[in-house]
C-alpha cells in the first residue's frame, strides 16, 4: 500500500503523466465534463470531498506553474480567490478568465477531477510546472 501521496489510482496515474505545459482540472460538482475529457470523479455527496481538499491534496503532488479560474469566483466565491491569492504568494502565475473561457480551457484537460463541491465556481486549471 502506498505511504504518501494520492491513494486514488486515477489521480496518481494522471499526475504521473503530466508534462510541461499540461492541465488538470479540478471542479465543483456542477462543472460539465466536455466529450473525450476523462473524469475522475470522486463526488460523493454535496460538499464530500470538499474542493478545497482535492487542491489542497493535489498541489501537495503536483508542481503548479500557472492556474486558471473563472474572473466571476472574485465576488461570487471570495474563499476560492482567496486561495487563489496565496497561490499567487507562492510564485504560481494566476489569470482569471470568464466562466465561458474557463469551460473552454477545460476541453484541453488530461482529466477533470470531479469534487462534490456546491459552492459557485469553485473550479481551477492547474497547469504542470517542472521539478528541474
Amino acid at each position: 500500500m502506498k505511504k504518501h501521496g494520492h491513494l486514488n489510482r486515477d489521480i496518481s496515474r494522471v499526475l504521473a503523466s503530466m508534462g510541461h505545459t499540461d492541465c488538470v482540472v479540478i471542479a465543483d460538482c456542477g462543472l460539465p465534463i466536455p466529450p473525450g475529457v476523462e473524469c475522475i470523479d470522486l463526488a460523493v455527496t454535496l460538499g464530500a470531498p470538499s474542493y478545497f481538499a482535492t487542491l489542497h491534496s493535489i498541489l501537495a503532488d503536483f508542481q503548479v506553474e500557472r492556474a486558471v479560474l473563472a474572473s466571476e469566483c472574485q465576488s461570487a466565491n471570495p474563499a476560492v480567490a482567496a486561495q487563489a491569492a496565496s497561490m499567487a504568494a507562492e510564485g504560481v502565475q494566476v489569470d482569471y478568465v470568464p466562466h465561458s473561457e474557463f469551460k473552454r480551457l477545460s476541453q484541453q484537460a488530461k482529466a477533470i477531477i470531479r469534487t462534490g463541491e456546491a459552492s459557485p465556481y469553485a473550479n481551477i486549471v492547474l497547469y504542470s510546472g517542472v521539478i528541474f
